[in-house]
């Protein structure tokens, strides 16, 4: 008889809108409350950026040691994910769940090893800010003007078992910046300037008070169903509700080689977060099949389905010659109530289509919510 199968580890998340919040420092203060109770508990990963009073808070806490990673001629540090396996302890505390690993490492993300240990029964206790989420990567642009190359899909964050959003005022978190509690006097200053202005941090906490407000909605709805995360909330912000359409949205995203077409699926994404429901990524493709596109074409439709993929949108490629036809069957097919589009300005594109797609598929199907947004590349795709 084999070995009966492991119980899959229990993910909680310590969520912040930016650095200083106290996200490690609560991390760390719930391993040492746990290890209080009898529980076995290490320090997968730890960053402490110089901040004294989060390094003490470290103390007694059994730590694995970091793996180190020749590259390009340094040597770097990154979590030894095979060691913690090999000490399997009950429950690891794992810092900056987005962060990218080091060429080299067996994984591309720390969130993939972290998945690795709950696979392997290990709870895991993680940190995370709202602007690293992939959904809002748009909007963080938007408030930031700082496009954020780490991310992660939303569904880890959606798939976990318990999020703690820690919060602290944008006053109270600029005075820490400014005594030196987050980062060293030139740092600070440099960030005073740049990712910590005032306004910055307003936008970033209003999002992540607006997502944990929606999180703890869905939590309520959803009650002992299991299908959603226990969210706690500390914030002091009034958030006005989402609008919920329920189970019979069903949403596609038109893919096209435009890099818009990464925001489009990002927006798409969030949308069905949001409504609870269905999401496909469509491109329609005029010739047999994708490796007859011309090269530049192919690599930027097979980078958005990858992407769509990466999110959990289900990523179809569809055949033919007239896209606004293809794309009202498909959507007939599959009960479509949504339609996002980006304008394409290319000008090929726009006089094979003579720059009518949303006006055809209005026409062939007007019972269809239509979006269409702007390709212009303002919000230009992240490389993948």
């Amino acid at each position: 008889m084999g070995n009966p199968p492991t119980r899959r580890g229990r993910l909680k998340i310590f969520l912040g809108y930016a650095a200083g919040v106290g996200k490690t420092f609560r991390m760390l203060e719930e391993g040492h409350e746990l290890v209080r109770q009898g529980a076995d508990v290490v320090i997968g990963y730890f960053e402490p950026h110089g901040r004294q009073d989060t390094i003490d808070k470290a103390g007694g806490l059994e730590t694995v040691p970091r793996r180190r990673i020749a590259y390009r001629g340094h040597s770097f540090e990154e979590m030894d994910t095979a060691a913690i396996l090999a000490r399997h302890p009950e429950i690891c505390l794992v810092d900056e769940l987005a962060h990218t690993n080091v060429p080299g490492s067996e994984r591309q993300k720390r969130w993939e090893d972290v998945m690795g240990l709950l696979e392997a029964g290990i709870d895991v206790l993680t940190t995370l800010n709202i602007q690293h989420l992939e959904s809002l990567n748009d909007h963080v642009f938007q408030v930031t003007g700082i496009r954020v190359r780490e991310t992660l899909p939303d569904w880890i964050v959606t798939q976990a078992d318990e999020v703690v959003m820690v919060d602290v005022t944008v006053e109270a978190l600029l005075n820490r910046l400014r005594r030196g509690a987050v980062y060293d006097q030139e740092k600070a200053q440099k960030a005073l300037k740049n990712f910590f202005k005032e306004s910055t941090l307003a936008g970033l906490r209003e999002l992540a008070l607006r997502q944990t407000a929606y999180q703890v909605e869905l939590h309520h709805e959803v009650g002992e169903a299991g299908s959603a995360p226990d969210w706690q909330v500390t914030g002091d912000g009034t958030v006005p509700q989402s609008e919920l359409a329920g189970s019979r949205e069903k949403i596609l995203i038109h893919v096209t080689p435009d890099p818009a077409s990464a925001m489009l699926i990002r927006r798409g994404r969030r949308l069905a977060d949001y409504l609870r429901t269905e999401c496909f990524a469509v491109y329609v493709c005029p010739y047999g099949d994708l490796s007859s596109l011309p090269l530049s074409e192919r690599e930027a439709v097979e980078r958005h389905l990858n992407f769509a993929r990466n999110l959990h949108i289900e990523a179809v490629v569809v055949h033919g010659n007239k896209p606004a036809e293809a794309l009202v069957e498909f959507s007939r097919q599959r009960g479509i109530t949504r339609l996002l589009l980006t304008r394409d300005h290319d000008g090929r594109w726009q006089k094979l289509f003579r720059g009518s797609l949303v006006f055809k598929v209005v026409k062939l199907a007007s019972h269809l919510r239509i979006t269409v947004v702007s390709g212009t590349g303002k919000l230009p795709s992240k490389p993948r």
